[in-house]
């Protein structure tokens, strides 16, 4: 008996070849957002012993332009020095020039060597219209804090006194 096949007018019968060959294929191109101009923003450089970081916001926090001294390519214990920091603050504020950026307020945090230098380079560079604000402060020699030290502790429930 010979076997009845029906066909689907649905499905289209294989040609030979790559698929898709006879067809070409439609280019698709995404919209290109809109460039924004920001003229004032934050600075915010977070200066450690190892490293020193500048981030440049606009006003509402969203980050605009960023640099590290790390990401610069100094290696080692010269991510930490002030010429380090100098050249990632130049970095980042030239990246935040491009995108209209005029006057900046600067906020730092840390105890590294960075600290001045990258308020000084974003000076330079013409960028420095407000004031700084230290959010970290700068421990200051002084007297010994006595919260680690046993002193005897006097009129506590349960201790003998001769």
């Amino acid at each position: 008996m010979a076997k009845i096949e029906t066909i689907d007018a649905s499905v289209q019968p294989e040609t030979g070849g790559k698929k898709g060959a006879g067809k070409p294929k439609k280019k698709t191109f995404k919209k290109r957002g809109e460039k924004r101009i920001i003229h004032h923003g934050l600075a915010h450089i977070h200066a450690s012993f190892n490293n020193t970081t500048i981030t440049i916001t606009d006003p509402e926090g969203a980050v605009i332009a960023w640099s590290s001294a790390g990401g610069i390519g100094f290696k080692g214990s010269r991510k930490g020095t002030p010429f380090a920091a100098t050249q990632a603050a130049i970095a980042a504020g030239n990246a935040a020039k491009a995108f209209g950026m005029r006057s900046l307020e600067v906020r730092v945090k840390g105890p590294g060597a960075g600290r001045e230098s990258a308020i000084r380079a974003l000076q330079t560079i013409g960028l420095l219209a407000g004031g700084a604000q230290r959010l970290t402060r700068l421990v200051e020699p002084g007297g010994r804090h006595l919260a680690g030290l046993s002193l005897p502790r006097r009129g506590c429930p349960g201790d003998v006194t001769p």
